[in-house]
């Protein structure tokens, strides 16, 4: 069984109840297989990256196996930082942000099951991975405020950002920052570091906990309070304004 998330942003939860912890986010179009159900929730499974939670079930629409599968062949993205979609027929409008799928997409419509939306906004269909789109597509995040499991530039967590402006550059990686540092070639120095390969970052008892975007100039951009650039080196990054260390350094990534 499959279903696709067919509303602007659903939260993920550890556990099937309205008070559990916000562990992701759906966007418009991301397609998920359901392992698991009771009268109120569904044990998903994200088809982007295998991650496993539980959502309403008001809150997306089943699919078949056929859409699952052609949904996931090629992808278009919203590009812009907040777009609008109407669907055919009803003329409901429904409000997109940055990295949401746009289904079988085809001069300005896309599909979901039965259903076609007309498009208005900027899209993207990654093709080759390219380190400036890394850096243009982060910087679009620029001051977008911090929210555990976010993944809009209205909430987003550390991994959320890197995550997904990956997948707008054409590059798709795990959801977790502990999970993203075991992909990717190991760096041996911050020297060797090239915009847009990741930067991650360990707490006392050496768990990765956070990750970032190293950028040009011994800068890098992640979410901490908000998406900012701050100051990176070998010890960690730099925090200009607090004149502290904010986070210590553990690995750095390339994925190309």
């Amino acid at each position: 069984m499959f279903g696709v998330c067919n509303l602007s942003i659903v939260p993920c939860r550890k556990e099937p109840s309205d008070r559990s912890e916000m562990v992701t986010q759906l966007l418009f179009g991301d397609s998920f297989s359901i392992l698991e159900e009771n009268e109120k929730w569904a044990f998903i499974q994200t088809s982007i990256d295998g991650y496993e939670c539980w959502i309403d079930k008001k809150q997306f629409t089943r699919i078949s196996d056929a859409d699952y599968k052609s949904q996931n062949q090629s992808q278009h993205y919203s590009y812009d930082p907040v777009s609008v979609l109407s669907e055919d027929g009803t003329g409901n409008m429904l409000p997109l942000v940055m990295g949401s799928v746009l289904p079988a997409y085809e001069n300005g419509v896309c599909k979901i099951g039965t259903s076609s939306f007309t498009f208005e906004g900027s899209t993207v269909k990654p093709s080759k991975p390219n380190r400036n789109t890394i850096i243009e597509t982060a910087l679009m995040y620029l001051n977008s405020p911090y929210l555990w499991g976010g993944r809009s530039p209205f909430g987003i967590d550390c991994s959320g950002f890197s995550q997904i402006v990956y997948k707008l550059s054409g590059i798709n990686i795990l959801r977790d920052a502990s999970q993203q540092a075991t992909q990717g070639k190991a760096l041996s120095f911050v020297e060797e570091a090239q915009p847009g390969d990741l930067a991650f970052f360990d707490n006392e008892e050496g768990r990765i906990i956070h990750v970032g975007i190293v950028l040009s100039d011994s800068r890098i951009i992640h979410a901490s309070g908000k998406v900012r650039i701050d100051l990176l080196d070998h010890h960690g990054i730099y925090n200009s304004e607090d004149k502290k260390y904010s986070h210590r350094l553990r690995v750095l990534k390339s994925y190309f």
